[in-house]
């Protein structure tokens, strides 16, 4: 499968059609499908490592949450049909209520939080369409993990042209996280293990 696969809209006033046949996708195991600019793209879950980096940050948020909200990773579907768009992002904090549905489809405007962090394959999205997306939808924050660059990049003070401010650390720094959280995030262990690491024996 290539790494990147797309399936195009062509009804005019799709993306309920590209909803379902999301839904009915038989998505391979080891990847995950989004609905970006008109098209279902199918893409390989992260690296190994992307996990402790994840467990990292929801240890890190999770004693600053919004009450009532619920921070978590994996393979949850939100939706902006406004933009025509469905993101899985890799972490998503919202409401408890979001959850109370037995669709498959979360409402997008109802995250307080979301982070992604960058493959070959997903950065560019990232970087460009879910900027703005999460943005103009009014997400507080979005945090890009840039594993490449080994960069964080934490936006903020969503509004209709999208966040009007943001902040870049290295990995290795500590990253100030607004409100509604009001935290630092440190980014200490972040960075990719050395190519010759190998795991533990049982």
């Amino acid at each position: 499968m290539a790494e990147r696969p797309t399936i195009n809209g062509t009804e005019p006033n799709s993306f309920e059609g590209l909803l379902r046949t999301l839904d009915e996708l038989d998505v391979p195991d080891g990847y995950k499908a989004e609905i970006i600019r008109g098209n279902i793209v199918v893409s390989p879950w992260s690296k190994a490592f992307y996990l402790d980096v994840m467990e990292l940050v929801c240890e890190q948020l999770r004693p600053y949450l919004p009450e009532e909200h619920r921070i978590s990773y994996g393979p949850f579907l939100y939706v902006f049909p406004g933009v025509e768009r469905a993101y899985g992002p890799d972490i998503h904090v919202a409401h408890r209520g979001v959850s109370r549905s037995t669709s498959n489809h979360l409402d997008g405007e109802a995250l307080s939080f979301v982070a992604e962090l960058t493959s070959s394959s997903t950065r560019n999205d990232d970087l460009t369409d879910k900027v703005e997306t999460y943005g103009k939808a009014g997400v507080p924050i979005y945090l890009l993990l840039d594993m490449q660059e080994e960069q964080a990049t934490v936006f903020s003070m969503p509004s209709a042209k999208g966040y009007e401010a943001r902040c870049s650390k290295p990995f290795g720094e500590k990253l100030p996280i607004p409100a509604p959280f009001g935290c630092v995030l440190d980014t200490t262990e972040f960075k990719a293990p050395e190519a010759s690491a190998t795991p533990p024996a049982p």
